[in-house]
């Protein structure tokens, strides 16, 4: 009897031990597979959702959209807003080992502002230099105040990366990038998987409680939902609205959503079509296909009435929306009326570029069916996403479904879209009162004078058209209810710092 209890007392422990040396591992399905995980290079919002698992920021956000320390322990703007103090966080480690310290904060900075290529180079370009005040201490100096620039901070943009690794890495940093996130990276396979492990030494691992984070990117949103039912996947981004009466009836999973903070939109190619088509050439043109478009009937149609229409590059509900440009109903004769005083010839033809996936997708249809009544041939061409973007820059396309996924600060939803020259100013707009505009609300901090501001730009934009705001998508995160403490928050991030897999 007793080598019986001593054997069952053994096989208890051996069954324990397993227990507690399980992996637990978080399977992610993503709408597409991010581009480049550098983050002075990437541009892409799936691409953000990916970085928030092994990237920290020196700021975030909380639900409330309150800018909170993460990296930073604090900040203090100084010299008549030329200047902003930052305190770093103290032990913290990047994943190769190396101490974060200001010294590091100031090299990341740095590459932000000068590696070739960067995307991070105009978010940051009221910054003159940086300075390391203490082993914790940097102080960015500007050129003039700048006030969207902590917001930035919350972003790629605040985004740590070891100095150490970037430099022995060079370009090819994306391919084995090391931040100082919850998890470090351990591998990537093109349009199949990438995968993350928990960091031992974080500065906040007590609220890391995944072993591994394993991203899918799945374009097919129905095999997206498919393999979260099958437990193929534990979360999935961008459910489809249309989806939601489905998820929301099965007693395995949870919904999470919130209004998305950026837009869906037309970019126009104005500048760079090299067809010189009459939609490049002519507002009026560009102003008849907008009158041409029903946003609330693609909501109710497409999204099931979940997402809310919109004109501006912010939501409706956001202060700084201004009230007094609401969104035109649609008008087909006065489209054609528009179409006819610009003297061109029908239908008007345009090279529709569209990122493929359904939620583009089946828009972009009901967009070609109604812009079709008014005189317009949308000829769709479906690409993949990064695909599709390369074109944008090449100016290979004459109207882009393009979404942004939206920033905090109007800035961030504006200024890199719709100032001449802008890095992802893929319609070459160009107009000195815009850009004044964009120029004067990054110097004010007073919101009445901002906002007054962006209505002279609304304005502008709402008569030149190079981008057709449509609507703001409501984030939908589906999860399995063996997932706790998930909460989804406008920016439309995966945050997986204290969640828990049962």
């Amino acid at each position: 009897m007793k080598i019986l209890r001593l054997a069952a007392a053994a096989a208890a422990f051996l069954l324990s031990l397993g227990a507690a040396q399980a992996q637990t591992t978080l399977r992610i399905g993503l709408a597409e597979d991010p581009d480049i995980l550098d983050p002075t290079m990437a541009r892409t919002y799936v691409g953000r959702i990916v970085f928030a698992a092994f990237c920290d920021k020196l700021f975030d956000i909380d639900e409330k959209l309150n800018i909170v320390p993460q990296l930073a322990l604090s900040s203090e703007t100084v010299d008549d807003g030329k200047g902003l103090i930052i305190k770093l966080r103290p032990g913290v480690k990047f994943h190769d080992g190396e101490p974060f310290d200001a010294e590091a904060a100031k090299f990341s900075l740095e590459r932000h502002l000068t590696l070739p290529g960067s995307f991070r180079k105009p978010e940051l370009a009221s910054v003159d230099h940086i300075e390391v005040v203490a082993p914790l201490t940097i102080k960015l100096v500007l050129k003039s105040p700048f006030s969207p620039l902590l917001a930035q901070l919350t972003d790629r943009a605040g985004m740590m990366v070891s100095p150490k690794a970037a430099k022995e890495e060079g370009d090819k940093f994306g391919l084995h990038p090391v931040c100082a996130g919850p998890y470090k990276f351990v591998e990537r396979v093109q349009q199949d998987r990438i995968v993350f492990e928990k960091f031992a030494d974080y500065w906040n691992k007590d609220n890391v409680f995944i072993d591994k984070i394993v991203f899918q990117p799945i374009v097919d949103a129905t095999v997206r939902l498919a393999n979260l039912k099958s437990g193929g996947l534990d979360l999935i981004e961008r459910v489809l609205a249309t989806d939601l009466k489905e998820v929301r009836g099965d007693s395995r999973l949870k919904v999470a959503t919130a209004i998305e903070l950026g837009y869906q939109g037309i970019t126009l190619n104005i500048g760079k079509d090299k067809a010189k088509g009459p939609l490049s050439q002519s507002a009026k043109v560009r102003q008849a296909l907008d009158l041409a478009i029903d946003r609330e009937a693609i909501n109710q149609v497409v999204f099931n009435g979940e997402f809310q229409v919109g004109n501006q590059w912010v939501n409706p509900d956001h202060p700084y929306y201004q009230k007094s440009l609401p969104v035109r109903a649609r008008n087909v004769e006065r489209a054609k009326a528009l179409l006819k005083e610009a003297g061109v010839k029908l239908p008007v033809s345009v090279d529709f570029l569209v990122p493929k996936g359904a939620e583009t997708e089946t828009p972009a249809q009901v967009i070609q069916a109604m812009a079709a009544e008014a005189g317009f041939d949308m000829k769709i061409r479906v690409t993949e996403f990064a695909t599709g973007l390369k074109q944008a820059e090449a100016g290979d396309y004459q109207a882009f479904m393009l979404a942004w996924s939206g920033r905090v600060d109007p800035d961030g939803n504006s200024f890199i879209f719709l100032h001449s020259n802008a890095p992802q100013n893929y319609g070459d707009w160009n107009n000195p009162q815009a850009d004044k505009a964009l120029e004067d609300a990054r110097l004010m901090t007073d919101p009445a004078k901002r906002k007054a501001s962006y209505e002279t730009l609304a304005k502008l934009v709402q008569e030149e058209e190079p981008i057709l705001y449509l609507y703001h998508r409501r984030i939908i995160i589906a999860h399995t209810t063996k997932l706790e403490g998930y909460k989804q928050m406008p920016d439309g991030l995966v945050r997986v710092v204290g969640l828990k897999l049962k």
